[in-house]
């Protein structure tokens, strides 16, 4: 796996917001299969499968393209089971922020003092400052751990591990700086595991999954365990330049931070109840929503005028896929897609791009 084996989509081309939205209820939706086959006709992108949501209900969906490269495999079942990547992330800083408003913990808390044995053994340089609020707001400084020390595709990585990989390498900015590191969801993992008593996996079931009806949604623990069922497949070049199969990501260098596995109704299914409040008071859920300190609000204006307000976010992506959940600031309307990609990392830069295209064919009248 490459250095950015679990990097975010920030999905910046995916923030959407319109002066005056439109209600759910009357939202005109175009044609879902017709955007998907163009998208996949931009190049680079094996299959795609997509789906629009209101209030819980699919009203649009397509598959387009295959689910192995050169046209093999058939199409992907448009239920079929998917990398999220870091979408994840809101799972994890849900269940995290959950603790504090059953008052087992404060965002204000010192990472020194929740977990104090990353402090005793020196596996994150000044624990005592970082609190709780730094690692979901991606302002604790900690360095990320992917690298050539997190590359093995079959070795189980504990969470002490990537740690032990970050701390190898120097840090990027100040606490109180944002910049994006995927070691600061590790360990968000690793507070929900101590103070829950059960495995983040066990705990995310507990929490969203089985309450929300995500049956399909779960979180692999295993270096080798991969998607269930028919799913599509990704590609990523080798040092050769050769097309590989990146199927088997190891999921035990993702964890919190990028590794659940779900669908387009269930993802969308989260995003609906978060958006509306059913998981989190306001005052918590907008350290997941609200730009971090020092970040600019997403720019307003959306693809077309009378849509629905997008609110911010809502993607991840790896070697060998990207997928985005784009949903209404109100949690009425949901566009979740999953692209299997067959592209370097410089080229994965822009299915943000493309997706906000294929948003903008499906919720803009055509002119």
């Amino acid at each position: 796996m490459t250095s950015t084996g679990v990097a975010s989509l920030a999905c910046a081309a995916l923030v959407l917001s319109a002066a005056t939205p439109a209600t759910a209820a009357n939202v005109k939706v175009g044609d879902v299969q017709q955007a998907l086959e163009a998208l996949v006709k931009t190049g680079h992108v094996v299959g795609a499968i997509g789906a629009v949501y209101v209030d819980g209900k699919r009203i649009k969906t397509g598959s387009a393209g295959s689910r192995l490269l050169g046209g093999k495999g058939g199409a992907i079942p448009p239920t079929a089971r998917y990398r999220i990547g870091s979408q994840t992330k809101a799972m994890t800083a849900t269940a995290v922020l959950q603790l504090v408003r059953e008052g087992k913990l404060s965002v204000d808390d010192k990472l020194s003092a929740v977990l104090p044995e990353v402090a005793e053994k020196d596996l994150v340089e000044r624990a005592d400052e970082i609190t709780v609020r730094n690692l979901i707001q991606l302002t604790s400084g900690i360095p990320d751990y992917l690298g050539p020390d997190t590359s093995s595709p079959t070795r189980d990585y504990r969470p002490a591990d990537l740690l032990a990989a970050s701390r190898r390498n120097p840090r990027p900015v100040e606490v109180g700086t944002f910049n994006y590191s995927n070691t600061n969801y590790i360990l968000l993992g690793m507070i929900v595991e101590k103070l829950s008593g059960r495995s983040l996996a066990a705990e995310l079931d507990r929490r969203l999954f089985a309450p929300l009806g995500m049956r399909a949604t779960y979180l692999p623990t295993k270096a080798t365990e991969g998607i269930k069922g028919p799913h599509g497949h990704g590609y990523a070049p080798d040092a050769s330049g050769t097309m590989r199969d990146a199927d088997q990501l190891n999921a035990t260098t993702m964890l919190g931070a990028g590794g659940v596995v779900s669908t387009l109704h269930d993802v969308s299914a989260f995003q609906r109840a978060f958006r509306q409040g059913r998981l989190l008071p306001q005052s918590l859920s907008k350290l997941i929503t609200d730009p971090p300190p020092g970040q600019s609000p997403p720019p307003s204006g959306g693809p077309c005028a009378g849509n629905p307000e997008f609110a911010a976010g809502g993607g991840g992506s790896a070697p060998g896929f990207t997928a985005a959940t784009i949903t209404s600031s109100d949690g009425r309307l949901q566009f979740a897609v999953s692209l299997t990609l067959a592209m370097d990392d410089a080229e994965r830069a822009s299915t943000p791009s493309r997706i906000t295209n294929a948003l903008k064919s499906v919720f803009c009248p055509a002119t």
